[in-house]
């Protein structure tokens, strides 16, 4: 495991691969092998561009040579500061496919979140807009880079029909070298051989107070976790996914979400914004039939909207995001988008839970589901760990074959995030109803999770 990760101790890594949930694939493999059985159908959409499969990992074995000829190595991290653009699934696989690890983080993050970033991970490049919604990134890593020795590159996108400031390669007096993204392309070369059980990506989640944590995903847990995620939506190659920003958040990345739905050859299209005038008339246009909402977005649709003036007959699962969603409000998105709800909790800390698409709609009005896995173990605690009686609320605790045993580079957070026996500590206040499913109570407060049930490491 790379330094600064912690393990899953081997009789867990050894049951979850004898239980076939680590099956030893990477994502860059499972690419490769997506590309060669759904080679002709569509696999991305944004605005008038459409890649199939074949198209999209050629574009991948493309960009992961030129990052190559750029200078990236395996080992190093690269901070992927994109918009939901088909430039951030191609740059998150190509860094994959070079060895490089992608810390992918939200476009709304300003620098000092992305200083201590590109500090703890000490990562070598950036790939980021070079303005986005009026924020002038470039500028916030041209400042990065004179922090410290370690940011190099910066590639930097322009959408198509605009031109790179720098027109080329440039380099500023600090020595960072800057690229548009766009030019990161060469002949392809050799493969880099990797392992499943190594990290793959990380992702971000916020602390309880001061600079965001790092999640190391691992291609054996994440994997996992994408195809269980398609399983239980029954998720086929008929089916067209709408990833709504950011497309960086834990449930529209993987739950199946944008790597679900390519692992089972079916289409993902990319929203430019979170507006509901915006992203309601592709549903029409490209007949999606899955997509994931936050509640704001789920009470701005039956608020502004004149949903009858659209067809959104293709739309058969609606998924609902984070926050309980007010019940009444529930009540009425169901019928008015005249497709099912699916209430999800997704956390880049890897426990995902869910409503069954099939069960009955009090579970999805009232209730977070059911953990994905069979081998997720949930308890639900008091303010001494003690776990509390069935239908009380207390604080949510996992482990699972999709949950990391520790945030990287942290170990004095992970004494206090993680129990000693491995559970991850959610800050989620739930209760469990008589039919078993988790219900979310609130969160709890920043203070007590910084300060209490500290044990020794």
């Amino acid at each position: 495991m790379l330094d600064g990760c912690t393990p899953w101790p081997e009789e867990f890594a050894h049951r979850y691969g004898a239980a076939g949930h680590w099956r030893g694939n990477t994502l860059d493999n499972l690419l490769r092998g997506w590309a060669v059985e759904y080679g002709p159908r569509t696999a991305l959409v944004h605005g008038g561009t459409r890649l199939t499969y074949a198209n999209l990992n050629r574009r991948v074995e493309r960009m992961a040579a030129g990052f190559r000829l750029r200078g990236l190595r395996p080992g190093q991290r690269v901070v992927v500061q994109l918009p939901p653009v088909p430039e951030f699934v191609i740059t998150v696989f190509a860094l994959m496919r070079v060895g490089a690890f992608p810390v992918v983080c939200p476009v709304s993050y300003r620098a000092p979140e992305m200083s201590h970033l590109v500090r703890i991970t000490e990562a070598t490049g950036y790939a980021g807009p070079s303005t986005y919604e009026g924020f002038d990134h470039t500028a916030m890593a041209a400042h990065l880079a004179t922090q410290g020795p370690f940011l190099r590159r910066v590639f930097t996108f322009e959408p198509p029909g605009t031109s790179s400031p720098f027109g080329g390669m440039s380099t500023d007096p600090s020595g960072c070298h800057y690229f548009p993204l766009g030019s990161i392309d060469a002949p392809p070369g050799p493969a880099v051989a990797q392992r499943a059980d190594q990290v793959a990506f990380f992702l971000t989640a916020d602390a309880p107070a001061g600079a965001p944590l790092l999640v190391p995903r691992t291609h054996n847990d994440y994997a996992y976790q994408t195809r269980a995620a398609a399983d239980l939506v029954s998720l086929t190659r008929d089916d067209v996914y709408l990833a709504l920003p950011p497309a960086d958040s834990p449930v529209a990345l993987g739950c199946p979400g944008i790597v679900g739905t390519l692992s089972v050859g079916g289409t993902v299209v990319l929203a430019d914004t979170p507006d509901p005038a915006d992203w309601l008339p592709l549903i029409a246009r490209e007949r999606v039939t899955l997509t994931t909402l936050p509640p704001a977005a789920a009470e701005r649709v039956l608020d502004e909207l004149p949903i009858g003036q659209l067809d959104l007959s293709s739309l058969r699962l609606v998924q609902i995001d984070g926050a309980p969603l007010p019940r009444a409000l529930a009540e009425r998105l169901g019928p008015a988008l005249g497709c099912r709800l699916q209430r999800v909790l997704c956390l880049a800390e890897g426990l995902v839970a869910l409503t069954r698409p099939a069960g009955p709609d009090e579970t999805a009005l009232g209730t977070q589901g059911r953990p994905l896995s069979p081998d997720d173990e949930i308890r639900i605690v008091d303010a001494d760990g003690k776990d509390v009686p069935g239908g009380e609320p207390g604080e949510l605790l996992a482990r699972g074959p999709s949950t990391p045993r520790g945030y990287y580079r942290a170990p004095e957070h992970n004494v206090r995030a993680f129990t000693p026996d491995g559970y991850l500590r959610t800050g989620h206040l739930a209760r469990r109803t008589p039919n078993g499913d988790l219900a979310l109570t609130g969160r709890l407060p920043d203070a007590r999770r910084r300060t209490d049930r500290q044990e020794p490491a």
